[in-house]
Formats: C-alpha cells, structure tokens, sequence
C-alpha cells in the first residue's frame, strides 16, 4: 500500500461506491499501478475475465472505488462543487476512471466468533493522495464492518512502507500483529496437499 505524499496537497471533492462490471478495465488498471509501485509488476496476473468471474459472477471478494466529484445523487445541485474541471455528470466522473480503490473480502474469527473484514489491497493515484480519499476508504470499510457485525479489520503492508506503517498506528490507530507470521502456499503448492488426502477417489 502507497505512502502519504507531503501533507500540502489542496483539497478534492469525490465520492466513494461499489464497483460494477462496467470498472472492470479500471480496476485492473489500479492493480496493476499498486504492482509497479510494490516493485512487483510481474506478480499482477489478474485478467479481466478472472475479475469478472471472481468479483461479480461469484464476488469471493469486493471493490469500492472512490471518483472525482459530487456523489451521484447531487448532480442535480449544478452550485454543489466549486472545483472548475470537476466531472459535470455521473457519466463524466465514471469517464475520467476512480482515483483510487480498496478491494476486501471476509473472514472468521474463531475467538471472536464473529466475521471480520481483510483488506486486500488499498490503493490511490499518486496525484490523489493526501487529499483524504484513503481515510475515506477506511470509513467506508469501518461503516461496512459494522453493518456486517465485523469484529476485526485487517490488513498487511510491506516492512519497507514506513510512512504507511506510520500512518496506520499513529492516525488509524492500527496495531502492528508482530507475533504473527503470513503464510502461503500458491498453486503447486495446493496441488501438493493432494498426496496426504483421504477423500475417496473419484473416477
């Protein structure tokens, strides 16, 4: 997850909602960005057929977006942004693509008994930053987890993103999980896990 730029940045006016198949080619595109920043870009191998089967065909996880401008419903309100290239219409602000994202699934606490929330990715543009839109994805976030009854929200972020980490503990409020340690295994991995199954074989 990208660090905060210098905090003298002007104020922008955006709107936060739900991804939709039609933000398909822009998700993809903010993946992609948050891959070259993490100096991964090769890890990124996500495809818009597997975002539409995996968002939104069967949505194993979700994506809010944030875009420039007024919410929708306010357009109507023609004095409600005073920002002079600001999108002029729904359309518009969708055209210009969303200056940032969070992508999120859930899971469960044994401990707590309760689901919680992870936090797969959260990303904005560079030229958007510090203008309060990954505060706002965290409110969005914080407002779902507790509409869904979520007794955690986690996330991971790089040992090297130090300004991150700052932000997280000193204005979140977030607490470093330093006795735990991640582990994975990808696909050949799990293909590996066959050899000590005791399902019955299938013909």
């Amino acid at each position: 997850m990208p660090p905060l730029p210098p905090r003298d940045v002007p104020a922008l006016q955006f709107h936060i909602r739900p991804a939709t198949p039609g933000d398909i080619e822009s998700i993809l595109r903010l993946i992609k960005d948050l891959a070259e920043y993490e100096k991964e870009p090769e890890s990124a191998q996500a495809t818009p057929e597997l975002l539409q089967a995996n968002l939104f065909d069967t949505p194993y996880a979700h994506t809010l977006l944030a875009f420039r401008g007024q919410p929708p419903d306010t357009y109507a309100d023609t004095t409600s942004s005073t920002e002079p290239d600001a999108p002029s219409s729904p359309e518009e602000a969708d055209a210009q693509g969303p200056l940032g994202m969070a992508l999120y699934f859930y899971n469960f606490s044994t401990w707590t008994g309760k689901p919680g929330i992870y936090l797969e990715d959260l990303y904005v543009k560079p030229e958007a930053r510090n203008m309060g839109i990954g505060k706002a994805l965290f409110a969005e976030l914080g407002a779902i987890a507790q509409e869904k009854g979520c007794a955690r929200l986690d996330w991971s972020v790089l040992k090297w993103n130090t300004p991150s980490i700052a932000f997280y503990e000193e204005v979140l409020g977030a607490k470093g999980m330093d006795e735990w340690r991640g582990m994975r295994l990808e696909e050949e991995g799990i293909k590996a896990l066959a050899k000590w199954s005791n399902r019955s074989p299938v013909d």
